[in-house]
């Protein structure tokens, strides 16, 4: 029996990422870097890689997205899309944290922190620190334990007052991470509720003149 195809994707960030992998075996991916456009780009992206490999969209037998803490309307571009291709697909659609996907297989204790901007980050501990995703200042996690470690583009703010505390790198490709998590949800077998949007700040800009995406129930 052929192993499962997950299709994984993220516009979180300033980027287009996405992986397809099928049991153990990333077969492709794809990292675009863009400050705009993603949801533009998204779509295509996915197709291209799916062709890239010879499969199509009823080949798929899961859908991983990441969803969050990150920008307000890439978020909602990607959670969008996967709830409406796993509606479509008849196929489980799972949301994955940002901060879980870059935690992924690195040595514990690590702090997972990203850049929010205005001096504040988004934080999750894997064995020490905050166990849920938090929007904090940086001053507000000097306490931290010694030995901890840092991953994630805010490791350099938080390291600019604690220099003491190491930075790695991603064990994982971002995409990969995702789709990887999702394997092993699946695989323990308990129901996954619908992706949802993981936002700590709400938005900075203005609402579009374009109605937003629409997320289903």
């Amino acid at each position: 029996m052929p192993a499962k195809l997950i299709l994984a994707f993220d516009t979180s960030a300033a980027h287009c990422a996405a992986a397809l992998l099928r049991g153990d075996e990333v077969v492709t991916a794809r990292l675009e870097p863009m400050a705009k456009g993603q949801a533009e780009r998204l779509m295509p992206l996915l197709e291209e890689l799916l062709a890239e490999v010879g499969v199509g969209w009823r080949d798929l037998a899961a859908i991983a997205v990441g969803i969050g803490p990150g920008n307000f309307t890439g978020i909602r571009i990607s959670v969008a899309a996967a709830r409406g291709l796993a509606l479509s697909l008849r196929i489980p659609a799972i949301g994955v944290g940002t901060l879980e996907a870059l935690a992924l297989d690195l040595p514990r204790p690590v702090l997972a922190v990203t850049d929010a901007r205005r001096g504040e980050v988004y934080a999750q501990g894997f064995g020490a620190g905050p166990a849920e995703p938090r929007l904090m200042t940086a001053e507000a996690l000097t306490d931290l334990p010694p030995g901890l470690a840092l991953v994630g583009d805010g490791a350099a703010v938080l390291h600019a007052l604690r220099p003491d505390l190491r930075e790695l790198p991603p064990a994982l490709p971002f995409a990969e991470a995702l789709a990887r998590i999702t394997a092993a949800r699946l695989a323990r077998g308990q129901p996954q509720p619908r992706p949802a949007p993981l936002y700590l700040r709400s938005a900075d800009a203005a609402p579009a003149s374009d109605p937003p995406p629409v997320l289903l129930p």
